[in-house]
């Protein structure tokens, strides 16, 4: 089951995008020959397996049969020893004075060996201090080797004799008297595992004696360790009989491990030295081929320098390889499987594969003589892991970096914007962001691999798409905290100012100056993009970088739209409230409005981007109309006949106009205000159908109305029923034949008019 999800993700991967489906045949065909391939390696490995177990059951019934000969040919010595001793007269007489001798013969060794211990040891103690003084050559360590040897033998043998005598009473006594020769022994085992641990570098020195001294003690003590083996096994299964042979009993009694600890010297040379790579690799993962260069370097002297001095059997080359090999194995897994490893670190493992087995191909081996797999086969595995990685970063620099500026936002402290070179404000991440993504695309592309790249920017999309809309939510939930007619207004001033610098922010991302040359943020991303992916990618990744740039025009402009809405909800809550009152005849509520308007203009137009100051103004413009012309509802409102209602109407647009044609012209917004006041005029020309709504006598209204709808197709009902209602001359036919009206006129639905606004 583990296996049919691993390939569906591996083919989901593969086919991502519509596009890949044009892949199926190619993809079918690599599959084919790769599943060749791995058939054939199969079979041939399947055929040496079962060689080599043809082979090993083969040597298994020989060396029972062998067993079986030796087993029959010491029980007829067993039968003639005992047929023997009735054919000779007198045999148990004869027989007991040979073993007195013998006996004798024995105590008098034991003796001499005995006595001449401390002596013998102490010329051993002389020679180690000798060899202490040249510890690179070691002359004496043949010397030494054989006379700890010979000594070994003489307590093994007395320690075996005091405990097959029936008086143990000697045995700690004999133990005491011996303890001296295992501090001798272990002074030796220094001495030969300081040589085993520079082995390499006494081949480097072409120190050769020392080599083959070396090598010439670990075969002796290899051979002495097979005895001891065989000899055991003997005994164990053959108890009875082998007591009867003195041969079986004499000699070595215990294993002694020195070719072992030779191989655990292999890898402790070698272990310093990847500690030291570790901490080299942490640092500058790029240069790992470099850092393990030693490794090859290595097994290259045993190549060229110890092979010829080593017994051909061992095949050190080989043996030296195959620790390396497993060491370098186990090296690269514990780093692969740390969930804490970056990116950079994750791709030069990557790359290290198919380099080391190029390295070990020129010293002669080939990938399959070197198991495990250095990697354990898992480069599409550490792959796929590498641009999760990736991913992850993306993902959690972005959180960090958006949880930051939430909190700052939220909590609107003093000192939490910055500005850029041209005095417009910014948040304080913006290049943070973009700089991040910039050195993620650097990560990914350094993979080489195209799949790697576009999952991670499939990631930088949702992560870019995703701020967009989280902005966009918490623009709107703090507006409407301060929209609300009773709520504190403290900390409003510095909401705005964020609102300023969101919206640069988004110009700041797609602001391509080509007179300047210099690019938004998304344009260089883009540049990023381009060479790592492939062309069906590339036509994905288009359609979601128009995205992108639509959702940061997007949501600029929706942060002009709520500083614009603040305003009127909070600076004109009582003014608009006064439109077409009674009040609105006696006061001059436009030229307040506008000279509001002047004062933020004046603020904020240092500090935005030159690009939004137009829409500012714009939005100013249509916000004012909108309230002023659904003022019709305020409480109150009665258009009189008597009342100079139309002359005040013209008035207060005049004023409008006034002010806004006047922005072109102000030595301050010089360069920076680009506004079409003409476009301005245009749609406050919709005041004017208003006001002809409300003059027209009651049998002109229903053609007034008709004109109103066919210039502005979205007029809303709703709103042409409150106008009718604000007349004071106003009666339900009047209503009803306009209605009547609209179910009669069609027009054309076109682009969205100033009235889509006005519900």
């Amino acid at each position: 089951m583990a296996a049919n999800d691993g390939t569906i993700v591996e083919l989901a991967d593969l086919l991502r995008h519509p596009e890949d489906l044009d892949k199926i045949s190619f993809l079918k065909s690599e599959f084919t020959r790769k599943k060749a391939a791995i058939d054939g390696q199969l079979k041939i490995g399947l055929k040496d397996q079962l060689e080599v177990t043809q082979s090993g059951m083969n040597s298994i019934s020989e060396g029972q049969r062998t067993v079986n000969q030796i087993k029959e040919e010491m029980m007829k010595i067993d039968k003639l020893c005992a047929e023997a001793q009735n054919m000779i007269r007198d045999f148990p007489n004869i027989n007991l004075v040979s073993q007195v001798h013998r006996n004798f013969s024995q105590v008098e060794a034991v003796k001499a060996n005995i006595e001449s211990f401390d002596g013998r040891l102490k010329d051993l103690e002389q020679l180690l201090r000798e060899d202490d003084r040249d510890i690179e050559n070691q002359p004496n360590i043949l010397n030494i080797h054989y006379g700890l040897t010979q000594l070994r033998d003489i307590r093994d043998d007395a320690m075996d004799q005091i405990k097959r005598a029936s008086d143990a009473s000697l045995e700690s006594h004999l133990q005491d008297y011996f303890t001296r020769l295992d501090d001798v022994i272990d002074w030796f085992d220094d001495h030969l595992g300081t040589a085993c641990m520079n082995l390499i570098p006494l081949v480097r020195a072409n120190n050769q004696g020392m080599v083959v001294r070396l090598a010439l003690i670990i075969e002796e003590e290899e051979k002495s360790d097979k005895k001891v083996k065989a000899l055991q096994d003997a005994q164990r299964e053959y108890k009875d009989l082998a007591s009867r042979f003195k041969s079986m009993t004499s000699g070595p009694k215990q294993l002694r491990g020195y070719k072992e600890k030779f191989l655990r010297a292999i890898e402790a040379h070698a272990e310093p030295k990847f500690d030291s790579a570790e901490g080299r690799f942490l640092e500058e993962p790029g240069k790992l081929p470099k850092i393990l260069a030693w490794y090859f370097d290595d097994l290259n002297a045993v190549k060229l320098g110890m092979v010829n001095l080593m017994p051909k059997k061992w095949k050190i080359f080989k043996t030296y390889t195959d620790i390396y090999h497993s060491m370098m194995h186990n090296w690269l897994i514990k780093h692969i499987d740390n969930p804490e490893l970056s990116p950079p670190h994750m791709l030069s493992i990557i790359d290290w594969s198919e380099k080391y087995y190029a390295k070990m191909t020129r010293l002669g081996w080939d990938q399959k003589d070197l198991q495990p797999h250095v990697l354990d086969g898992r480069e599409i595995e550490l792959i796929r892991e590498y641009r999760q990685l990736i991913v992850k970063s993306v993902d959690e620099w972005m959180d960090r970096m958006f949880a930051s500026d939430k909190k700052s936002f939220l909590e609107r402290k003093p000192d939490t914007l910055d500005n850029n070179e041209h005095g417009y404000f910014r948040t304080k991440t913006l290049g943070d962001m973009w700089r991040m993504l910039k050195e993620q695309t650097a990560a990914a592309g350094e993979s080489g691999r195209a799949d790697v790249a576009e999952g991670v920017f499939d990631a930088m999309f949702r992560a870019l798409k995703s701020r967009q809309n989280i902005w966009q939510k918490m623009v709107d939930d703090e507006s409407m905290r301060f929209m609300q007619p009773s709520a504190d207004q403290e900390g409003m001033q510095v909401f705005q100012d964020w609102l300023i610098a969101i919206a640069n922010d988004q110009i700041a991302c797609i602001d391509d100056n080509e007179d300047s040359g210099q690019l938004g943020y998304l344009t260089r991303f883009q540049q990023d993009l381009e060479p790592l992916v492939t062309p069906n990618y590339m036509a994905h990744a288009t359609t979601e970088l128009d995205t992108l740039r639509d959702g940061f025009v997007d949501l600029g402009t929706h942060c002009i739209t709520t500083f614009v809405s603040l305003i009127f909800k909070v600076d004109f809550r009582s003014t608009v409230a006064d439109f077409f009152t009674s009040k609105w005849y006696n006061e001059y509520a436009m030229k307040r409005i506008t000279t509001t308007f002047d004062d933020y203009i004046g603020d904020y137009s240092k500090v935005l981007h030159h690009s939004l100051l137009d829409i500012l103004i714009e939005e100013l413009a249509d916000e004012l109309l909108v309230h002023y012309i659904s003022s019709v509802r305020n409480k109150g409102v009665k258009f009189r006949r008597s009342d100079p209602f139309t002359e005040k109407f013209k008035d207060d647009v005049l004023t409008a106009f006034e002010f806004f044609q006047n922005l072109n012209t102000r030595t301050d917004l010089t360069n920076l205000v680009t506004v079409d006041f003409t476009m301005i005029k245009q749609k406050w020309r919709v005041v004017d159908k208003m006001v002809r709504l409300l003059e027209a006598d009651k049998t002109s209204v229903v053609l007034v109305y008709e004109e109103f709808k066919r210039d502005y197709w979205d007029l809303q009902m709703n709103w042409v029923e409150s106008v009718l209602r604000s007349r004071d001359d106003f009666d339900r036919s009047m209503l009803s034949s306009v209605k009547a009206k609209a179910g009669q006129v069609y027009v054309e639905r076109g682009p969205e008019t100033i009235m889509s606004k006005v519900k």
